[in-house]
């Protein structure tokens, strides 16, 4: 699975972005996907997470109310949108995938099996 983020850039607190991730390399639909960030000086930290169907979401209690993740299978692409976004959201984010067609999805990275390259987010104040 290749995994390719983009959509990152500078941005002022209270904007929004929307963060892609086009996937390739197997069949979409058989893998649930994560997004997490990583902020200098921090470990990587979940933000949120699909059902290979779409069906289940999950999201860290600092995205909650603020962003969205969904996916658009026609396009092997999962999508972030970042709204009302703040400071401490700066980072660089990261899409994963997690082989499996569970039906529940997890917050921490060891359990994704390939990620993304990353892709930076800075939000001024």
């Amino acid at each position: 699975v290749q995994l390719q983020a983009s959509g990152g850039g500078l941005v002022q607190a209270g904007g929004s972005l929307r963060l892609s991730c086009a996937a390739s390399g197997r069949t979409f639909s058989n893998y649930n996907m994560g997004w997490f960030r990583q902020a200098p000086g921090k470990e990587r930290e979940f933000v949120a997470a699909i059902t290979w169907s779409g069906g289940v979401t999950k999201y860290a209690d600092s995205a909650k109310g603020r962003f969205t993740i969904s996916r658009d299978t026609a396009k092997n692409t999962v999508y972030l949108q970042m709204n009302s976004l703040k400071p401490e959201d700066t980072a660089v984010y990261y899409c994963a995938a997690d082989l499996t067609t569970s039906s529940y999805v997890y917050s921490y990275p060891t359990r994704y099996d390939y990620w993304g390259q990353g892709t930076q987010v800075t939000v001024s104040s």
